[in-house]
């Protein structure tokens, strides 16, 4: 019996339960948890803006230390200090095959049909296959990834979406050039990683685009080279002037808001790129003129948890932090007991602080 945040039905608030996760199976491992981020798409996910299925445990960004292992499962032992991945690449389906294991055809629908646990004899789902907001979880095998011990637990939680999809962006999905020049609007926990990532692939510049002040301030000891308070100024035109009214090599909308993806479309040079990363709702229709997008010789990529493979990017990124490359404690700002992860979502819905961080005992 293990104490979760479950969802019952969607809109409504979490509720503290005693959740019965199931018996290991040979394909799964069952991880005590150490510490889960409150991730943007925890709050879509209550709030029906990214449809899932319900009761469930929302939470899909987490470390702990493996409990059990079922017998199917090599690359992870009992007392490993690991990484909770949202996305489970089979390696085996056609895009895994071709290299593009963010895009698995089969991740999601493996997750999905893994038995989990139930409360008050109930079926619930653990959240894209994760369901972190728990004192213990049960995922398939392929969603863990050991890390170093050296790195805190708290910090590698980090790694199982914010930095993976914001260093990932810029790295993987973008291949961010040395001198480039980068935009990233949106400075949550995400865009922040983004800008680290920025640092990383050596940009030249890093404008960071937010309304709050406090994030921005903190974009720049990160990173930044410039900061847009947009609250103030139009971003658009703050971007074009600094940059001889051409715009940067490469926009990262990090919002997942139709008027944002077309500021980071407008920000972008003519041959640039602009970087989806933020995961919008659905029915949020998003317009260009045809003309426009003929002539600025653009191109607009989506971005799935910064196109990586957590096998290979989440040891990496580890080591980054562990080198000092990358800070992965700048990005918490609150930590929380798990009956406050409500209270988490009201403070991101105001725009306060960057991540709330679920620590347990």
């Amino acid at each position: 019996m293990v104490r979760a945040m479950l969802l019952r039905e969607v809109a409504g608030r979490l509720e503290e339960v005693d959740l019965d996760l199931a018996p290991t199976a040979p394909d799964q491992v069952r991880v005590k948890l150490a510490a889960s981020g409150v991730c943007h798409s925890d709050l879509s996910l209550r709030s029906g803006a990214m449809p899932y299925p319900t009761p469930a445990v929302l939470g899909h960004e987490g470390a702990g230390i493996v409990t059990d292992v079922g017998g199917d499962v090599t690359h992870v032992a009992v007392g490993d200090n690991v990484v909770v991945a949202w996305n489970q690449p089979c390696r085996d389906c056609f895009f895994c095959l071709g290299g593009e294991v963010h895009l698995c055809e089969r991740a999601m629908g493996d997750a999905y049909g893994s038995p989990f646990g139930t409360v008050d004899g109930q079926a619930v789902r653990g959240v894209l296959g994760a369901g972190t907001f728990a004192q213990e979880t049960l995922v398939l095998g392929r969603a863990v990834v050991k890390v170093d011990p050296a790195l805190p637990l708290e910090h590698a939680a980090l790694l199982g979406c914010s930095v993976t999809t914001g260093v990932g962006a810029v790295l993987n999905t973008a291949g961010v050039r040395h001198g480039q020049t980068v935009a990233v609007i949106g400075c949550g926990g995400v865009g922040l990683s983004a800008v680290q990532g920025a640092r990383l692939a050596g940009a030249s510049r890093v404008f960071a685009v937010d309304l709050v002040e406090d994030k921005l301030q903190l974009a720049k000891s990160l990173g930044a080279t410039d900061i847009v308070n947009a609250s103030q100024v139009d971003t658009v035109a703050t971007i074009l002037e600094a940059t001889g009214y051409r715009g940067v090599d490469v926009a990262f909308e990090v919002l997942g808001i139709g008027a944002t993806v077309q500021q980071a479309y407008a920000a972008t040079r003519r041959g640039g790129k602009t970087i989806i990363v933020g995961a919008g709702p659905t029915g949020q229709p998003v317009e260009f003129d045809l003309l426009q997008l003929f002539y600025g010789a653009k191109s607009i990529i989506g971005c799935v948890y910064g196109s990586s493979d957590p096998a290979v990017d989440f040891p990496k990124y580890a080591e980054y932090a562990l080198r000092g490359e990358l800070d992965l404690g700048a990005l918490v700002t609150d930590r929380i007991a798990l009956g406050e992860v409500d209270q988490a979502f009201a403070r991101m819905e105001r725009g306060e602080g960057v991540r709330s961080l679920v620590v347990f005992d």
